[in-house]
């Protein structure tokens, strides 16, 4: 459970708590002496929001807090699982269930603070930053965090560079492990989804010991979490492909979530041929057949081909996590201190076999493959022909390509060669070393050193060497009888003659000779120092000024590289060239708190903060960074806050450095669908004026995309070194309030802020579809990113994209503004003559706006109600204990939901004409100590087995092989789950 920040009461709380121990061990005298001198370490503590010590703790800054309780009663695996029930964070980047189809990074764990993006929300490990667990960025991995090893989260929303350096703009999470713990914990647990998959091992150890002069403690902690893999084909949502019937085919808003169902793959692992004007196929029993078809459905057959079988919703992860914390007080006062975290991380995608197109292969001439040529025979040359080649398709077949010779297309899945898929073996180690005390009364200095490293390895499988598979197609029968490759130089390395017609034709050894499993080496690095002092200036009538100040070093290093035939494109696959880079950057920061009013008629206190960080980058030169912030209570119950803040982000690696990188795009829209020659506009005009779009017009009557068109679309993003800082600028507006002597509030904490963060010069790579509209719509000057096919070849017709392009500017913009609620409720029934404890949390936000800007002079694009940004979310935990016994019931909201507006205008829909309804998720744990030292517990997630809205292939949100938006939604359905817990 979630709890706002109040920490004033855990500091009353805490003085009582040590009187409390001090007298069951000494004398009263003594008690009270040792209670002192707790509250007085207790006086000065630093907290998420600014690096200034000080007694009273809350009000600066809106910092909501998860402990080790919550993290206890949720039972998950990977911290991620918890922070993205806060309504406060956005659909993640990368998770286990929405990242089955990255050639990299798969199933890492990563954060988003207000939909902003996970660059610009900024995650530190004990107030100091965690090295980047993608290769390029700095997103952190919450796969290498322990979850159980953790105290607490605070996450703090809002612009922080200034107290923190660059990235964090959205805001910070903080995550503190536990520290000085003697003793040993225990705790394992088990449980799988209703289904019978996604099944989930935890087991975890914790043990700690302190000197025998008490000043020295060291912690260990060792976990090992393994969860399964969960299938679309075990989900009957996502067992058969489908699309959007309204995306596909009606355009009709009624239409957008029904799915046509089948929707099969035109890559099927029989082929499909192309010869002359004629096409080709083989029924299910081997029979070669004339025509191509792809209706069907679940009972009756269809040439196509169903990809969902092979596909993956949440990708198994297994992980081994150690960490250690140890501290020393080698001086009074003056303690050396530790930590480190290891974490070794195995991921395994698993999808459908690679749909291969002899486009692929022979792209240069049009993707037609010879099927007979001139090779040498008894001493002459001869005009011979591939015996592979059935007779109905060598008579069909002509001269495409003007070389006197036959020659066909083809498409084909490659299922001889077996499923795609990649197995990420990643390893993460960081160590933090430094000094800490109290310089003099009052100041308090802190230095550190640190070093972190990330490194992957990765093999993937289904890929095909692209000039091997040229050379094995080209075969002939020799004088001998033998069917051998034409290429002479080929032959002596091994070459054999492939065989692609028909489902299962290609023999094992010619398989292994087309073959081209795929490796990924990455490496990632950081370093990191810095020396801050904290104190007290001078005092002034209200209180002390204090003061926080120092200086920070850090270098990040990242490489990237694929094998040669990946970073060439020869493996049928994406190009991705080698990214490699690094920078460095030295920082000075400064902030001062200053009291104002103490102990007056409406101001029990009045504080101003002031905050500012000066940055010079190896790459983008200076920057500057602030806040001012504004505390004001008027009396003690109640408390308000202003911040105005500027924040930094300087690009990252990738957005720096990355070369031409090849992907492909999902969820387009073609603006010259269904144009006609009589069709009017300026957009209808611009299809028109491309040759290419004409000529599919006059063939078809109206511009026209085949299944292979709408599946064929690929483009290359790119990085760019001469891009500069984007700058955040944000307003937080806060109140909280401890009712107290009102008998019904008394019990209950508010707290209510206003958030509006406006980023300007945003690093954003072009959107695709924002490409298309514009370039149609009047800004020709984007055109240049757009590629046509200028003839029609295979399944892709004349006229249809191939490639949209896009790379890093600083031309973008975002802005959010909304509102958080966060109310907490806590009451010991005894009070009522009950038994019993109660307690309650609500998080509720709402957005009243939200926006993209994609180029300066754009209009906005709204994201605020889209898929993955509703306007209204919350998680409503509640809790209630009786003596050995706790029960917990958790709920998630996600409002309602409609379809991306760029994506409806291109059916001439209005915005949030479109969309789905709200979801709520429940969850539910109970907890009971036979003994002391022992809990035993079960808990149940989705307790209703709500199904996910139907965000279905061919929509804006659509996650390959969820069928749904699973990021945002749950799309694996009910779990179980059951574990113990033992401390001695």
């Amino acid at each position: 459970m979630l709890k706002n920040s109040m920490l004033s009461k855990s500091v009353r709380l805490a003085l009582i708590y040590g009187a409390a121990c001090s007298s069951v061990a000494a004398t009263a005298a003594y008690a009270e002496e040792e209670a002192t001198e707790k509250a007085e370490k207790i006086e000065k503590i630093e907290v998420t929001g600014s690096r200034l010590r000080g007694t009273d703790l809350q009000g600066f800054s809106p910092v909501q807090t998860i402990d080790a309780s919550d993290i206890d009663t949720s039972s998950v695996a990977n911290i991620q699982e918890l922070l993205l029930k806060n309504p406060a964070f956005g659909t993640p980047a990368i998770s286990r269930t929405n990242s089955n189809f990255s050639t990299a990074s798969a199933g890492v764990a990563t954060v988003d603070l207000r939909n902003l993006g996970t660059a610009r929300t900024l995650v530190l490990v004990n107030g100091r930053r965690f090295v980047a667990g993608v290769p390029g960025s700095t997103a952190v991995d919450l796969n290498s965090i322990p979850t159980q090893f953790i105290e607490r989260v605070e996450v703090m929303t809002g612009g922080a560079s200034a107290v923190y350096g660059s990235d964090a703009v959205a805001g910070v999470v903080n995550i503190i492990y536990k520290k000085e713990f003697e003793g040993i914990e225990f705790e394992a647990q088990t449980g799988q989804s209703s289904e019978g998959d996604s099944e989930e091992t935890q087991v975890q150890f914790t043990m700690g010991t302190s000197s025998a002069d008490g000043k020295g403690n060291v912690m260990i902690h060792g976990a090992y979490t393994d969860q399964g893999a969960v299938f679309s084909r075990d989900r009957e949502r996502s067992a058969v492909d489908q699309a959007s019937l309204g995306a596909y085919f009606t355009g009709l808003p009624e239409d957008m979530f029904t799915p046509s169902r089948p929707f099969y793959s035109s890559y099927a692992p029989q082929g499909r041929f192309f010869a002359g004007d004629s096409q080709f196929t083989f029924d299910k029993n081997g029979n070669l057949k004339a025509g191509w078809s792809t209706n069907g459905s679940d009972t009756v057959d269809a040439d196509g081909f169903n990809r969902s079988h092979y596909r993956t919703i949440a990708i198994p992860t297994e992980r081994y996590l150690l960490a250690t914390n140890g501290k020393y007080e080698f001086a009074d006062g003056w303690s050396a201190f530790m930590e480190g975290t290891y974490a070794g991380t195995q991921t395994k995608t698993e999808l459908e076999p690679f749909p291969l197109s002899s486009e692929d292969i022979y792209g240069s001439t049009g993707g037609q493959v010879p099927i007979e040529f001139e090779a040498m025979m008894n001493g002459q040359m001869t005009t011979v022909r591939n015996p592979f080649v059935p007779d109905a398709i060598y008579d069909a077949a002509t001269d495409e390509d003007g070389d006197g010779f036959k020659d066909i297309g083809f498409t084909r899945r490659m299922a001889d060669i077996g499923n795609r898929g990649n197995v990420a073996d990643r390893d993460t180690f960081r160590l933090v070393a430094g000094i800490e005390g109290e310089i003099t009364d009052g100041w308090y200095l802190d230095a550190f050193y640190g070093y972190g490293a990330t490194k992957e390895s990765q093999v993937s499988s289904g890929q095909v060497n692209v000039l091997n598979f040229r050379n094995a197609l080209e075969a002939y029968t020799d004088e001998n009888g033998n069917i051998i490759c034409k290429d002479a130089n080929a032959r002596d390395q091994g070459c054999v003659p492939v065989n692609v017609f028909g489902n299962g034709s290609i023999s094992p050894e010619a398989a292994k000779y087309i073959n081209a499993p795929g490796l990924l080496s990455t490496f990632t690095s950081q370093k990191l120092a810095g020396l801050n002092i904290s104190g007290d200036l001078f005092e002034l009538p209200a209180g002390f000024v204090g003061l926080a100040a120092g200086v920070e070093y850090r270098e990040e290093y990242s490489r990237s590289e694929f094998d040669a035939l990946q970073q060439a494109g020869l493996n049928a696959g994406n190009a991705i060239p080698r990214t490699e880079g690094k920078f460095d950057v030295i920082e000075y920061y400064t902030e001062v708190n200053v009291p104002l009013l103490s102990d007056v008629f409406m101001a029990e206190q009045l504080n101003l903060r002031g905050a500012v960080r000066f940055s010079d980058y190896s790459t983008v030169g200076n920057t500057e960074s602030w806040n001012v912030a504004l505390d004001w209570a008027p009396i003690d119950s109640v408390r308000f806050r202003a911040i105005r803040a500027q924040s930094t982000r300087a690009p990252n690696i990738n957005e720096l450095y990355s070369p031409p990188s090849q992907t492909f795009p999902t969820g387009l829209t073609d603006p010259c669908l269904d144009v006609t020659l009589t069709t009017a506009g300026a957009q209808a005009e611009a299809c028109r004026a491309d040759a290419a779009v004409l000529a599919n017009i006059q063939a078809n009557g109206k511009f026209t995309l085949t299944q292979g068109d709408l599946q064929g679309i690929s483009g290359f993003d790119r990085g760019n070194p001469e891009l500069a800082e984007e700058m955040g600028k944000s307003w937080t507006f806060g109140v909280t309030v401890s009712p107290e002597g009102i008998a019904v509030l008394e019990d209950f904490d508010f707290s209510v802020d206003y958030f509006d963060i406006e980023i300007e010069d945003a690093i954003v790579s072009t959107p695709r579809q924002f490409i298309l509209d514009q370039c149609y719509g009047g800004d020709s000057s984007l055109c240049s990113f757009i590629t046509r096919r200028d003839k029609g070849t295979g399944a892709n017709s004349i006229g249809s994209l191939e490639f949209i392009d896009s790379g890093s500017t600083n031309s973008g913009g975002y802005a959010t503004e909304g509102v958080d609620l966060v109310v907490t409720y806590a009451k010991d029934f005894e009070d009522y003559g009950l038994t019993g404890q109660v307690n309650a949390r609500l998080a509720y936000t709402h957005l009243l706006d939200g926006y993209a800007i994609p180029l300066p002079g754009s209009e906005k694009d709204p994201f605020i109600g889209e898929i993955g940004s509703p306007e209204d979310k919350f998680y409503l935990s509640l809790g209630y204990t009786w003596e050995d016994l706790t029960v917990a019931w958790n709920t998630t909201f996600i409002g309602k939901s409609y379809l991306d507006d760029g994506f409806l205008s291109g059916y001439d829909l209005a915005p949030e004409s479109v969309g789905v309804g709200s979801e709520t998720y429940h969850d539910f744990n109970i907890a009971y100590r036979p003994f002391d030292s022992t809990e035993i517990y079960v808990g149940v997630n989705n307790v209703f087995d709500n199904d996910p809205p139907p965000i279905i292939t061919g929509l804006p949100g659509n996650v390959t092989g969820a069928e749904t938006d699973a990021g945002t939604y749950d799309a694996i359905g009910r779990r179980y789950y059951a574990g113990v817990r033992l401390k001695f």
